[in-house]
């Protein structure tokens, strides 16, 4: 039977780390081994985590820092493949097991992740924007990442610690090849969509300050240049009038989150823990 490590990092998820813990061990298998990773946490998760379920580990680090968070866990690891979970993700645990299942059974998959899902917001503009971003490269069949990634011991031991990058699931997707990723169609996992357009480009500003940093650092790993992506999305949604209105959207604000990422960087300011609170105000 496979088993598989799951990782939070959890940094002030007092509203949602039971939720997230109850889904991934809503079945009594002992194959799911759940640790999360709280750092610089200033309200009640590391409570509220134990309380969730008796088979949680907790970790405490004092900074508030994903990737301090990351690096943490890895002195805490029993088996693999280990999955990295954000506390904001919905997914259950029979999911995991079973994408770990097939990365088992396909030797050349070193890293994994089920298929995202947008659970929609109540904006009619931010739902404009992710009709026309459904269309989006980005989008494609490979992609890893989005808050969840899972690594074979192969493929985690494909380099030491995480680097301090905000992109910690673009810089892992960009360490492995195409043939390297599995990404079953089937398997899929949910993510809450912005309450706002103001909240969704503050989310999407940090994505993009993370791309741009990544590519400055890490060219290496530099992916697709972003005219070839735009040029095909063009192409996609011409000839369906009925998206016009959602690019005009979805440009807008891709543009701004350009800018506001460079000025980020530019000016060193803080974008790590940059985050959407419209997506933060449940439990479960």
């Amino acid at each position: 039977m496979t088993a598989v490590t799951v990782v939070i990092p959890a940094h002030n998820e007092e509203a949602l780390i039971e939720g997230t813990v109850h889904r991934l061990l809503s079945s009594p298998s002992s194959d799911l081994a759940v640790l999360v990773v709280a750092n610089g946490c200033s309200d009640r998760t590391v409570a509220r985590a134990r309380a969730a379920d008796s088979r949680v580990r907790v970790v405490e680090v004092d900074r508030a820092s994903k990737i301090a968070a990351l690096n943490a866990a890895s002195d805490h690891m029993e088996r693999y493949p280990v999955a990295y979970v954000d506390a904001d993700v919905i997914v259950d645990g029979a999911t995991l097991l079973e994408l770990a299942r097939r990365m088992e059974n396909t030797p050349s998959a070193l890293v994994g992740a089920p298929r995202m899902r947008v659970a929609p917001s109540r904006s009619w503009w931010v739902r404009q924007y992710y009709r026309v971003w459904e269309l989006t490269d980005y989008r494609s069949a490979g992609h890893v990442g989005s808050g969840i990634y899972m690594l074979s011991k192969a493929g985690r031991g494909r380099f030491g610690e995480f680097p301090d990058l905000i992109a910690d699931d673009r810089f892992v997707q960009q360490l492995f090849g195409p043939e390297e990723r599995l990404t079953p169609e089937d398997l899929t996992f949910t993510v809450r969509a912005p309450a706002t357009l103001s909240a969704l480009a503050g989310r999407n500003a940090r994505i993009a300050a993370g791309n741009m940093q990544l590519t400055r650092e890490r060219p290496d790993l530099a992916g697709a240049q972003p005219g070839v992506g735009a040029r095909a999305l063009v192409r996609r949604v011409w000839r369906r009038p009925g998206l016009w209105v959602g690019f005009v959207v979805y440009s807008t604000v891709y543009l701004r989150a350009q800018r506001r990422a460079s000025r980020l960087l530019r000016e060193r300011a803080p974008v790590s823990w940059s985050r959407d609170e419209t997506t933060r105000t449940v439990s479960g």
